[in-house]
């Protein structure tokens, strides 16, 4: 993207700001692996929607008629072990900024920077150390009254720039769709390829693969590979059981480029055909999920596209015998939660749980256009739960894709990655 969009965003912040307030943005820092060695890069989403810059500890200060940034100094020796570092005078000109200062000024400049303002805006619990160092300082200002001086009164979460965030531009709706295309490859791949002796880290070894071919950074997220009974495990990264015959694999997995992700959960047999009963199952899932898809719509209450997709789970487990009772009976007193026990939806962006409510003064907030949420219905069976007939334990299925909120017309962004039972098997080699 170029550096007007991010001129532009930056403008529109100061537009949020009023007189005596200011706002922090703090990039990420490389994080320790183990002793000396750092994992992989990854820029804070708030820093990086607003600079553009892929690099580490930077800050960004914003008020109504000031804008100014701090970055790492140019240092040769640093630069040959760790890269080129992009230095303050081409962060100010890229960014149009009016000030531009090494990170090692930042103490020296904080004074200027808070005196007289009585708001900070700022990501306050990221970084414990830092919010200390803040509030330190803050306090030592607010000592000078006798001074005719003063630091900020309040610190403020910014949520402002999380509902930018929240409404995509067609760039960024672009950007959603590469990460899906991507994603499509891996997830086809796994379909056709996969059988009975292979583990979990190899289809998760060809995933990343294919996204890193496409010139994806790699997964948005842990990927989730769970073949079997793993599958009722809703956070499962393991990844490290053989696939065997008759089973069923669970596959949560999406491409980040461009930093923006995709969010994608499929299902398949590890033989060729799906038994009779997770048929059953993934039937259940599957109308439950194509409805909420449907029902991804300007004007809808968020909460309300969980509501159905919990009746619709509930009659099909009503069907199958597995929950008893009215259906007003099985959602009052929840007893759907023995089998679905997670949300339909979150946002999807930058992040892949990206910024934003859910709900105001207690009231679920309603869909609007530009917003990109997943719809990701499941049903889990316990497989030690000797309540439920055994046939059905150890099964467990979510289908997911990532759906952009058009008017009365729903986007799904990941419809070209199969999800039918007839597509699904036709793939198996």
């Amino acid at each position: 993207m170029s550096h007007s969009l991010y001129q532009n965003r930056i403008s529109e912040v100061q537009k949020k700001l009023k007189e005596g307030e200011v706002l922090f943005v703090f990039a990420a820092s490389y994080q320790i692996r183990n002793r000396d060695v750092v994992y992989k890069f990854r820029q804070d989403s708030d820093y990086y929607y607003l600079t553009g810059l892929d690099e580490a500890d930077g800050i960004l200060v914003l008020k109504n008629s000031y804008k100014s940034i701090f970055v790492l100094p140019k240092d040769k020796e640093k630069e040959i072990w760790t890269g080129i570092r992009i230095g303050k005078n081409k962060a100010k000109e890229l960014l149009g900024l009016d000030e531009s200062f090494d990170t090692t000024e930042w103490e020296s400049q904080l004074d200027p920077i808070l005196l007289n303002q009585h708001t900070l805006f700022h990501f306050f619990g990221r970084n414990l150390t830092r919010d200390s160092k803040l509030i330190e300082w803050i306090h030592s200002l607010n000592q000078r009254s006798r001074e005719g001086k003063f630091g900020p009164k309040r610190i403020e979460t910014p949520d402002f720039l999380h509902r930018m965030r929240m409404f995509k531009s067609p760039d960024e709706i672009s950007a959603l769709q590469e990460s899906a295309r991507i994603t499509s490859i891996g997830h086809e791949r796994l379909m056709r390829e996969s059988k009975p002796g292979m583990y979990e880290y190899e289809l998760e070894a060809i995933l990343e693969s294919e996204y890193l071919k496409h010139g994806a950074w790699g997964g948005g997220y842990g990927h989730i590979v769970a073949t079997g009974k793993n599958a009722t495990i809703l956070h499962y990264t393991s990844n490290d059981c053989q696939l065997k015959e008759g089973e069923i694999v669970l596959v949560d997995s999406g491409a980040e480029k461009g930093y923006y992700t995709a969010d994608v959960t499929r299902n398949f047999p590890v033989g060729k055909k799906f038994s009779p009963e997770q048929r059953a199952i993934y039937e259940i899932v599957l109308k439950a999920q194509k409805e909420a898809v449907f029902n991804t719509k300007e004007g809808v209450e968020f909460v309300a596209i969980h509501n159905r997709a919990i009746r619709t789970l509930s009659e099909g487990l009503m069907d199958l015998g597995l929950l008893k009772g009215s259906l007003d009976f099985i959602l009052e007193k929840e007893t759907f939660k023995k089998y679905y026990m997670h949300r339909t939806s979150h946002y999807l962006g930058m992040d892949v749980h990206d910024v934003g409510t859910y709900y105001q003064n207690g009231i679920s907030k309603k869909l609007e256009n530009g917003q990109v949420i997943t719809i990701e219905p499941g049903l889990y069976f316990d497989p030690t739960d000797p309540e439920i007939p055994e046939k059905y334990r150890g099964i467990g299925i979510r289908i997911e894709d990532d759906v952009l909120v058009q008017g009365q017309t729903p986007v799904n962004l990941t419809r070209m990655i199969p999800k039918e039972i007839d597509e699904i098997e036709s793939r198996k080699n």
